[in-house]
């Protein structure tokens, strides 16, 4: 099997950056500042969602699936800066020129990592290749929508139309796959503020584990998997996160309804 590796991101408010591009008084706390902003966005834009470029990241997690092996890891430590988390990421692509796999990777994760990698001077390497250094690319690459380096399965499914898109959580829970457990994305600054980096990373997994089982019913229903073929991936990464003792994959695996 191709190498592949499912990822996604999560983000904090860019505080560093929002008192960079706005005058607000000095004395106000990130939690007050964020606040007006957001009170701001709600009378322009009727949303309090932040543009991409002021999305910083604080977590990239990753299932890799290469031969007879499944794994899942968060990049780097608690700690990291975001340069380092970034740099991991490229390095990763670099070494292994993994298939890319993501839910609305291409409407939120990538536009935030090309965004803040531009921010912290990173450089990336194969990843912007387009054919000039491997003709190979010039036909797939990561870029390109439509190629197949990159799925987002999202906007595969939708027919790359954003009005027909559908949360993840809820179609993974159609399936009989265990969705969200306890955290979502709207709780994310919460837990940073808290100091609970572990339970961001701990969410961030399961995203992954989430996309791959989505991923993985797509590759039946679109044919790169016969049933059995289908049921052997989904009981190898069941058996997987089985052996994991982590709070997380325990209450992930206690939600899990059918392996099939």
């Amino acid at each position: 099997m191709k190498s592949i590796i499912v990822f996604d991101i999560e983000t904090i408010p860019d505080i560093d950056g929002l008192r960079k591009l706005n005058s607000f008084d000095g004395d106000l706390s990130d939690f007050e500042l964020l606040e007006l902003v957001k009170q701001e966005r709600i009378k322009k834009n009727g949303h309090d969602f932040l543009p991409l470029h002021l999305h910083r990241i604080v977590s990239i997690s990753c299932l890799f699936r290469n031969a007879d092996v499944v794994s899942i890891k968060t990049l780097g430590q608690e700690n990291d800066s975001e340069q380092s988390i970034l740099l991991l990421f490229f390095k990763i692509i670099n070494r292994y020129t993994p298939r890319l796999v993501t839910w609305n990777g291409s409407g939120f994760d990538l536009p935030v990592i090309h965004y803040r990698s531009l921010i912290n001077k990173v450089i990336s390497g194969k990843y912007w290749d387009l054919g000039d250094d491997n003709r190979e690319f010039k036909f797939n690459n990561y870029i390109n929508r439509y190629h197949s380096r990159h799925i987002d399965l999202m906007d595969v499914l939708s027919k790359y139309n954003v009005r027909a898109s559908v949360p993840m959580d809820e179609l993974a829970k159609l399936c009989d796959f265990p969705g969200k457990i306890g955290m979502d994305g709207s709780m994310v600054w919460e837990a940073w503020c808290n100091g609970d980096i572990k339970s961001i990373r701990s969410y961030c997994e399961t995203d992954v584990v989430n996309t791959w089982l989505l991923y993985c019913r797509f590759c039946l229903f679109e044919g790169s998997l016969d049933f059995d073929s289908y049921t052997k991936e989904v009981s190898l990464l069941k058996k997987y996160i089985s052996n994991l003792e982590d709070d997380h994959w325990v209450k992930f695996i206690a939600s899990w309804k059918d392996i099939i």
